[in-house]
C-alpha cells in the first residue's frame, strides 16, 4: 500500500481519482481548501486534510507531505485573475516540488494539459495567457528536479463517461479527453514505472490505458 497526497481533492478528476486509489489499496490523502468540502470528499475513501497550498510555504507543504510515497497535483485556480492563476499554477506548483523533495517524496504526478509548454501559442490577449505561462513555467520546473516525475497532458476535458481507452504518441493532436479517463490514467501512471520523467499527451481513444501509457 501506499500513501498518496492529491493536491486539488476537491476538484472533478481528483473526485473521480480518490476511489480508484482506494480501491486498488492505497491510503489516499485528498487536500482541500474549504472545510465545507470534507465529508464529500470522504465519501470517495479518502482522508480529506484542510491545506491551502497557494498559503503554504515550502516547509508546511513538506509537513503536508510527510510519509507520503506519491503527491499528485490535479489543482488549479480555475481561471479568474491573472495573479491568482500565477499564484497557484505556477508559484504553488513550484513549491510543491520543492516540498515534496524537501520531505522524502520521490514520485510527483503533474496533471497538465495537453499542448503545454513554452511553445503554447497562446495569444497574450486571451483570458488562457496565464494558465499557459503558469503551466509552461509549473513543468519546465518540474522537469528540472530529481523527482520521478510524469507529467500528464490531457486534451480538452469533458464529462463523458469514461472508457478506459485513449490515445497518445507521436501524430496525435488534441482533442478531448474525459475527466474518468483522466483519472483513470493518474492511477494507471501511478502504478507504471515505465511512465517515470516522461510527458504523456493523450484524447480519449481505442487503446486500453495500461498498454497505452507503457513506455
Amino acid at each position: 500500500m501506499s500513501r498518496i497526497v492529491v493536491i486539488g481533492g476537491h476538484g472533478k478528476v481528483a473526485m473521480r481519482l480518490a476511489p480508484q486509489l482506494v480501491e486498488a489499496g492505497h491510503e489516499v490523502i485528498s487536500l482541500v481548501r474549504n472545510p465545507d468540502h470534507v465529508a464529500e470528499v470522504e465519501q470517495t475513501g479518502a482522508h480529506a486534510q484542510v491545506a491551502d497550498v497557494e498559503s503554504l510555504d515550502v516547509a508546511g507543504i513538506a509537513e503536508v507531505f510527510s510519509g507520503a510515497d506519491a503527491v499528485v497535483w490535479s489543482a488549479g485556480a480555475g481561471g479568474g485573475a491573472p495573479e491568482r492563476t500565477y499564484a497557484v499554477d505556477r508559484d504553488a506548483a513550484i513549491r510543491s516540488m520543492e516540498a515534496a523533495a524537501q520531505a522524502g517524496v520521490d514520485r510527483y504526478v503533474m496533471v497538465s494539459y495537453f499542448g503545454a509548454g513554452p511553445e503554447h501559442g497562446v495569444d497574450p490577449d486571451d483570458g488562457f495567457y496565464a494558465y499557459a505561462e503558469a503551466k509552461a513555467a509549473a513543468d519546465a520546473h518540474l522537469k528540472g528536479t530529481d523527482l520521478a516525475w510524469t507529467i500528464l497532458g490531457p486534451s480538452a476535458l469533458t464529462l463523458e463517461a469514461g472508457t478506459g481507452r485513449i490515445e497518445t504518441g507521436a501524430g496525435v493532436t488534441g482533442s478531448e479527453a474525459s475527466r474518468d479517463n483522466v483519472a483513470q490514467v493518474i492511477a494507471a501512471t501511478l502504478a507504471d514505472d515505465s511512465t517515470v520523467r516522461r510527458v504523456i499527451e493523450f484524447n480519449d481513444g481505442d487503446t486500453p490505458i495500461a498498454e497505452a501509457i507503457t513506455a
